[in-house]
């Protein structure tokens, strides 16, 4: 049975990466999420996809730049679906706090060492703090995440997150430890699929928005699919 993860919430029907979003996730009946984080200029875990706030609040600078009681108060639905009202960035602390999710998918974008290792112990201790340290796993396309996750995090879930088949990625995420490979569906070859699971890989695979391929990578036998529309998926996958 293939699952459901919202992607950045329910990016395709509310702002990416905000509460409004992952709640519309939840109304839809979608239990699993994949979010990304970035720290803030005090080190707190804040939920946006790209290093610097343009695209989605329309200001300048790195979200690095910030202290995250700043970064909360900014408005984040620019360029995403039309809404009527404001939905600042939020902590994943306050996601933890208000969503009830089964599983969750933590995108760590590439970092430097320091800040690698400052992300996965910053997620360690939250999800220890909330008791959900067996609903998370941790993706990343960044070798320097995936070896801090080794090296300092073990007991955390993880993930490599593979765009381009330049390399092997069930070979690269078995040698990183990982238990999960999210697989743009472009790479998702029935062989290749196949092999990963043989390999104990569950296999998440996004971004995947058209029902007629929602279908034909659930026949595929794909675990579980990241979709921007979840009520779509919800729609197309009970039939």
């Amino acid at each position: 049975m293939t699952v459901i993860y919202g992607h950045r919430g329910a990016k395709g029907e509310a702002p990416e990466n905000t509460l409004t979003s992952f709640q519309r996730c939840l109304e839809r009946g979608v239990r699993r999420c994949e979010l990304d984080l970035h720290l803030s200029s005090d080190g707190e875990l804040i939920v946006i996809h790209d290093p610097t706030l343009k695209r989605t609040t329309g200001r300048r600078g790195k979200v690095v730049e910030h202290a995250a009681e700043e970064l909360v108060t900014y408005d984040a639905r620019q360029g995403g679906p039309g809404w009527k009202v404001p939905c600042p960035i939020p902590r994943l602390e306050t996601l933890f706090e208000q969503c009830d999710f089964e599983h969750w998918q933590l995108e760590v974008k590439s970092a430097s060492r320091v800040r690698a290792a400052r992300t996965v112990q910053a997620i360690q201790a939250l999800a220890e703090r909330f008791g959900l340290k067996d609903k998370v796993t941790v993706t990343s396309s960044s070798r320097e995440v995936l070896r801090a996750l080794n090296r300092l995090t073990p007991e955390l879930s993880r993930g490599l997150v593979a765009e381009y088949a330049w390399l092997d990625p069930i070979k690269v995420a078995l040698n990183h430890g990982c238990n999960l490979l999210a697989l743009n569906w472009t790479l998702c070859t029935p062989e290749r699929l196949l092999k990963a699971q043989k390999a104990g890989l569950h296999v998440s695979v996004w971004t995947v928005n058209e029902p007629a391929l929602m279908r034909r990578l659930a026949d595929f036998g794909v675990d579980s699919i990241i979709t921007d529309f979840p009520g779509t998926a919800v729609a197309t996958l009970k039939r």
